[in-house]
């Protein structure tokens, strides 16, 4: 077991390490790192694993005016090593010194955004676990030090599944009713200029966009990350390359049992402004997040999502055609993953209506 590893699995609970939210984990995360990898600043951020649009960052100080940058060299340019790209790759961790044979200039991300912050090499990680990426970490190097080394890449390659494990439990939070949480009844609307800029918003949207502040622990007035990301691939969809997509969404914990979906979409007229809608996230928006979050097989999503139906032990037995006997070993596995004792739990908290 490398340094890395060994440093991470302290913080997990189950081995006796202490009681963290996400935040204070990923920015734990970063500390531990920072004794093992020399760098400047670091970025934690976790996305929803449909979209991998990103539900919220930790970001150290001396980041907090590139970050917004970043996002536009992600969503509207072609440069080097994307997130994307990197969550499909075989390879979870790359540095822009290695993928661009040590000539960082050829990055245009480089030139016009991390050279002039004072940043040198850059070292991406997806933080991938049963195939499933659940965020990206990002390091940063001081300008004139030296480029991150194959076996710096190797160690943080070697910590991502663990850290992607981590995140995932955090993602599997049950929602709670919205009676219980007294949330806006009313969509929340958000109309920003093509910019980016606020122009005007309801009362349901300040109601979330406070939610979502407090959670990432961002000034208030900072266009938190999830809204930045749904409008830049809307934006970004727009160009000739792009996929000519109307709208982008995204749905998220928001802290309390609350989930959240985001959708943005672009506005007609010279103005070209974009709408952004916040409001409680759908029975099977939040499903399809949970399944994930509790590694659900296949067959456990979908008995699960017959289960809601009404369905008896009869019934989802020959809707699958498989037998009562095995109906009652998925629920077992589904009941043991999510914590559950009964039907009725397992439809009022993952599948809620």
């Amino acid at each position: 077991m490398n340094k890395g590893v060994h440093s991470l699995l302290q913080l997990d609970p189950a081995r006796g390490g202490p009681v963290l939210n996400s935040q204070q984990y990923r920015e734990a995360v970063i500390a531990r790192l920072r004794l093992l990898v020399p760098f400047a600043a670091a970025c934690c951020t976790t996305v929803d694993p449909h979209t991998l649009l990103t539900t919220g960052s930790v970001t150290e100080q001396g980041l907090e005016e590139v970050h917004p940058l970043l996002f536009e060299y992600e969503y509207l340019h072609e440069d080097y090593m994307k997130y994307e790209q990197l969550a499909a790759s075989h390879i979870p961790a790359v540095c822009l010194s290695g993928v661009t044979g040590g000539s960082l200039e050829k990055s245009a991300r480089y030139r016009k955004v991390l050279q002039p912050a004072g940043f040198g090499d850059e070292l991406r990680v997806a933080l991938r676990t049963g195939g499933v990426c659940w965020g990206f970490l990002t390091l940063f190097r001081p300008l004139g030090q030296p480029p991150f080394e194959e076996q710096e890449c190797a160690l943080l390659a070697s910590a991502a599944p663990l850290i992607a494990e981590r995140l995932r439990a955090y993602a599997s939070v049950l929602p709670v009713s919205g009676a219980e949480r007294a949330v806006p009844e009313d969509n929340g609307i958000l109309v920003l200029s093509e910019r980016l800029v606020p122009v005007s918003a309801n009362a349901a949207a300040r109601y979330w966009l406070k939610q979502i502040w407090n959670l990432d622990q961002l000034e208030e007035g900072r266009l938190p990350g999830p809204v930045h990301a749904v409008c830049l691939r809307v934006l970004g969809a727009e160009k000739p390359a792009g996929t000519g997509i109307s709208q982008a969404r995204i749905s998220l914990q928001a802290g309390d049992g609350a989930y959240l979906t985001v959708t943005a979409s672009l506005l007609g007229g010279p103005q070209r402004q974009l709408a952004v809608s916040l409001v409680s996230a759908r029975s099977g928006d939040v499903f399809r997040l949970l399944a994930e979050a509790f590694a659900l097989t296949a067959r456990e999503k979908e008995l699960a999502e017959l289960l809601a139906l009404g369905l008896s032990t009869k019934e989802l037995a020959e809707s699958l055609h498989i037998s009562a006997y095995t109906v009652q070993d998925h629920l077992k596995s589904i009941f043991a993953k999510t914590g559950v004792s009964s039907r009725r739990e397992l439809i009022s908290r993952l599948l809620p209506r």
